[in-house]
């Protein structure tokens, strides 16, 4: 009897060599069951913190687009330095004496300081900028001899994507009933359908630059009514705008070097600058082409 029980002893600890010297009993296999929920426990610590800190990380981004938007329009002399500063830096020129002379606060759109800058009030921006003259300038679809020419917008909205600039033009959906908007960008669309739109009476247009100059370069959208230009300030998800995303930069100052800076020094064309002021310093990290 001795004997067998020797064998089995030591079968026992061949099985589980761990357990020598220790009873197995509720108290040891409660012990083991506590320690692997513990682990399991600290194990997923690390996964719930990194969600929360990328949850709060997207909710400060969503709180800076927001502020973004409800920022208050800057001044009239505060976008014309901010305008020229940008001109100078991204073309690698200085603005002479005499040119400088010419542009004052005169050329830049003075946006109401009591409105937000948000998509929905651009409408009501636009129709103060115009003044009483507003509804005939903006509204009126019928073409005048003499007067009004086909494809010649009163005001032009510039901005870095063709989803911008359908978005932009729903905030000026009310003024857009009698004569629509025209759309001036290539995704989705056409040179042909654009140049077929352009024998109308156009007031209003929105896209980006290099279709824009693309349409005036063949004589399709005329610039004889464009009295403001309104810019898109605002900064993509990437916090890239129209003056620091490197493709879309470059081509807007070739359009404006064309067809806008001397029509500026005339006194003919007032720019707005739609959205907060941002020179780009701020994008630390991300590649950026080098400015020519």
């Amino acid at each position: 009897m001795a004997t067998g029980k020797a064998k089995n002893h030591s079968k026992l600890s061949l099985r589980n060599p761990k357990n020598k010297g220790k009873p197995l009993g509720p108290n040891n296999t409660k012990r083991k069951k506590e320690k692997k929920k513990k682990q399991r426990v600290n194990n997923q610590n690390p996964i719930e913190d990194k969600a929360s800190n990328q949850n709060t990380q997207n909710s400060n981004n969503n709180n800076s687009l927001s502020n973004a938007t409800k920022a208050q329009p800057a001044s009239a002399s505060a976008q014309l330095s901010f305008f020229l500063d940008q001109f100078q830096s991204g073309n690698g020129v200085k603005i002479s004496s005499l040119e400088l002379e010419s542009v004052n606060d005169k050329c830049i759109l003075d946006l109401s300081e009591s409105l937000d800058q948000d998509v929905s009030l651009l409408g009501k921006h636009v129709m103060a900028a115009f003044g009483p003259s507003w509804k005939e300038e903006l509204c009126e679809k019928h073409l005048l001899d003499g007067k009004i020419d086909p494809g010649s917008p009163a005001i032009l909205i510039i901005s870095t994507s063709a989803l911008r600039s359908i978005e932009l033009l729903r905030g000026l959906r009310s003024l857009t009933k009698e004569c629509h908007a025209a759309k001036l960008f290539s995704k989705h669309m056409k040179v042909e359908e654009q140049v077929s739109l352009l024998k109308n009476r156009v007031n209003i247009a929105s896209g980006t630059p290099n279709r824009i100059k693309k349409l005036i370069d063949i004589e399709a959208l005329g610039l004889s009514r464009l009295s403001v230009i309104v810019l898109d300030m605002h900064p993509d998800v990437k916090g890239y705008s129209l003056f620091t995303l490197p493709q879309v930069r470059d081509e807007f100052w070739d359009l404006y070097k064309s067809y806008f800076h001397d029509r500026l020094l005339q006194g003919s064309l007032r720019l707005g600058l739609y959205g907060p002021l941002s020179s780009g310093n701020e994008l630390k990290g991300k590649k950026r082409s080098p400015i020519e």
